[in-house]
């Protein structure tokens, strides 16, 4: 794997140049062994250890404040913070690029970025978790940001989203409202990056355009398996300008091209702790293992002639435009290939602002997005200082010439005795339309001055309503779960309890279960009908990849003294081949010894040792044959508890010979088919509830087992891999075989 990985890491670095990269060389350093240390003025340093002071070589006196390097030293360290966002403080990032198929958009907007398919344009993409610290863990339940740097030759466009495609709030004043609602509770700074308290629950309860939000963050949505997996949309209702003049308004949507997948909640709890940063090291680990995250980019269009026709107003962030009404319309794909060099110079000091377009794309009235036009530009002056778009991350590819001038930490030096416009020198002067200046649509305004919303506006739960009926049973059973659990943590009972009327007025069924669980008030009545609709790109299951894979899918396989390495090595190759990505699991970091009469040396090398990591970390575990190798694990109440833990989150499961009876007489695994030499031949595949097994795996098998990935495969690793691609196997929970395992 190593030497995969090492070939993965030279490819990327040599072919993954864009605009933006070979810009930011220009302030980029590499230090070299051996390279002499200076100070920042450039003296070279003698000394870095020890601080100047009086002594006779015996016994230690006063340090010197003279020492400048020594004080050097210690300020730049007391300064290397910068203030942390408010919210999206926890993110990762990674360089790509995005390309248009063609120029279908072009009948809507004029922008290259959108219509010119000869074009690469360099991005720089930011995912965070939006209630957390940047200390808080990568797999809690929430919002994630989505956050993407368009280096286009016109200018930056910032693309803010999130992996949720409607919001909290309709309106930008309930910004600070809202975020000190989720925040930890100001009295005790509790809880951290979570919304389980009495403080959000309260708020959501009493703001009803919450209610179809909440659903999207306590459904599966809430808890992503990969920043990979996961959707992106644009959020608020922006508007494209074609070359005609005519306007339209647009949402923007990415589909990832793995398909959309989440953590089951007890493996999320569990992550947090055994690996706070699962969500980071699993991007570096794709993109540097050759495996690119991509996306396509999709839009929702809609002529200005058309906006009034719904019964929602598709200028509230808190709806979506149902695909059913608006359908997608797929434009292009984005691409990551190039993890950061420097975590703090890019992936903190990036700062985005949704008020960045560029020409052919615009604003709309969407409330909450001309909110966020001034407030995110006014957040970056306070983290990063009035001049933050001179930095190398947020600086554009295109030349920029402008009359601002000074402030703190200005980077650029114009050489010119012209500051302002008009000038004599006819320098900095305003470009024409027609030469690519951005012009503002004439949109024609009319009405009175005042405080209030649009009629359409004040309905809450129709869409609410819609999510949540379209889920499929496991997710619906998953949220009911969520919301259960994040009000069971609120020890007031006017929170808890008056959470069940909202929930009522989406679902009575929904408000009763919940009203059991957590003690609430049990409802008698609906709060309102439900209108039994659905739409069915809202469940996760409607994304699966087109062609089933297993691309960068983290398999473990769990080895004693005494496995068959023969077959082992012969599964692992077939997987590896689909780009999974397989790690030995042993009772220690170190050889372990094949069965007896198989010559691998020293014998496998386990990347990892039972203790050290969890089956929460992968997607899938396989478990080879080796009478030995299986009376060990028999013995290892942590390599039984590995198998358990993965049957109980409703992960794939392989076994092969002894391996079975492991599955069979140790794990016992309830309802559960597995093979037996009853069944037939030992080549024999039985799958069952997402269990894989057969007699054996020889060279013969393999050579048979040529690995396609789909529904009516019959060799072994064919159809183990099948299943690893389904994500999970459901049927577990919904056949109530998970809650009769501990796990």
């Amino acid at each position: 794997m190593s030497s995969f990985t090492q070939s993965a890491k030279e490819m990327f670095t040599t072919t993954t140049s864009s605009k933006k990269v070979d810009d930011l060389q220009r302030d980029i350093q590499e230090p070299v062994a051996g390279g002499g240390l200076t100070t920042d003025h450039g003296v070279k340093v003698s000394d870095t250890d020890n601080w100047l002071k009086v002594t006779d070589g015996h016994k230690s006196g006063p340090s010197l404040l003279e020492d400048q390097i020594a004080r050097e030293k210690i300020h730049r360290f007391d300064h290397e913070r910068i203030p942390e966002r408010v919210v999206h403080a926890r993110g990762a990032g990674a360089h790509g690029y995005f390309k248009v198929y063609d120029d279908r958009a072009s009948k809507y907007t004029t922008a290259p970025v959108l219509t010119d398919s000869s074009r690469s344009t360099p991005v720089f993409m930011r995912f965070s978790t939006v209630q957390g610290s940047k200390g808080s863990a990568d797999t809690v339940r929430d919002v994630r940001g989505f956050a993407i740097k368009f280096y286009t030759d016109e200018g930056n466009w910032d693309l803010v989203g999130n992996d949720i495609p409607v919001f909290f709030i309709q309106d930008a004043i309930k910004f600070p409202d809202f975020v000190h609602a989720v925040k930890p509770e100001p009295h005790n700074e509790v809880p951290q990056g979570q919304s389980a308290h009495n403080n959000f629950w309260d708020f959501v309860g009493l703001q009803p355009e919450s209610a179809h939000m909440v659903m999207w963050v306590m459904s599966d949505r809430g808890i992503p398996r990969s920043f990979r997996m996961m959707q992106g949309f644009g959020v608020n209702t922006y508007t494209l300008l074609n070359s005609k003049g005519e306007r339209h308004f647009v949402k923007f949507h990415f589909i990832p091209e793995l398909g959309v997948h989440s953590f089951v909640w007890d493996e999320a709890l569990k992550i947090c702790g055994q690996d706070p940063d699962f969500h980071r090291k699993d991007l570096n680990e794709a993109i540097e293992n050759g495996a690119y995250p991509k996306w396509t980019l999709a839009i929702q269009t809609l002529p200005e002639s058309r906006e009034h026709e719904f019964d929602f107003d598709i200028l509230d962030a808190t709806k979506i435009w149902p695909e059913e009404l608006v359908p997608l319309q797929e434009i292009g794909e984005l691409v990551l290939n190039r993890p950061v060099d420097e975590f703090f110079s890019e992936t903190e000091q990036v700062a985005f602002c949704t008020s960045h377009v560029v020409p052919g794309i615009g604003f709309s009235d969407d409330p909450l997005l001309q909110g966020r036009n001034f407030s995110y530009f006014d957040t970056q002056i306070s983290r990063l200082g009035i001049n933050w778009e001179e930095l190398p991350i947020n600086r554009p590819v295109c030349p920029v010439l402008n009359h601002n001038r000074d402030g703190k930490s200005r980077h650029r030096i114009v050489k010119s005795e012209i500051n302002y416009w008009p000038n004599r020198k006819d320098t900095g002067r305003p470009v024409a339309p027609a030469d690519g200046g951005f012009v503002e649509y004439a949109q024609r305004v009319e009405g009175i001055k005042q405080r209030a919303r649009g009629e359409k506006f004040q309905e809450h739960f129709n869409q609410a309503q819609l999510f949540y009926n379209s889920l499929r049973p496991h997710e619906q059973s998953h949220l009911i779960s969520a919301i259960s659990f994040e009000l069971s943590h609120c020890e007031d009972p006017v929170v808890y309890k008056s959470y069940i009327n909202v929930l009522n007025d989406i679902d009575f069924e929904l408000a009763k279960t919940v009203a059991v669980n957590v003690n609430g008030d049990l409802p008698d009545k609906p709060g309102r009908p439900n209108h039994g609709q659905k739409s069915k790109s809202l469940s996760q299951t409607y994304y699966m990849p087109k062609e089933p894979t297993i691309v960068s899918r983290r398999i473990a396989i769990l080895v004693a003294d005494g496995f068959n390495a023969v077959e082992m090595q012969a599964v692992r190759a077939a997987l590896t081949s689909a780009k999974a990505v397989c790690y030995i699991i042993g009772p220690r970091r170190n050889h372990i010894r094949p069965a007896a009469g198989q010559d691998f040396g020293q014998g496998v090398f386990a990347d990892h040792h039972f203790e050290g990591q969890r089956s929460t970390l992968f997607d899938a575990i396989y478990i080879p044959s080796g009478e030995e190798h299986v009376k060990a694990l028999a013995k290892n109440g942590r390599a039984v508890h590995w198998v358990r833990e993965a049957f109980g989150h409703c992960k794939p499961i392989g076994a092969v010979g002894d391996g079975v009876n492991f599955l069979r007489e140790v794990v016992r695994l309830p309802g559960v088919k597995l093979f037996a030499p009853s069944h037939g031949s030992n080549d024999e595949v039985v799958s069952s509830y997402g269990v894989v097994t057969t007699g054996q795996y020889s060279i013969s098998s393999a050579a048979t087992d040529v690995l396609k990935i789909g529904p009516d495969t019959k060799g072994f690793a064919s159809n183990f891999a099948y299943q690893i691609s389904q994500h999970r196997c459901y049927e577990r929970e919904s056949d109530g075989l998970v809650e009769m395992v501990a796990f």
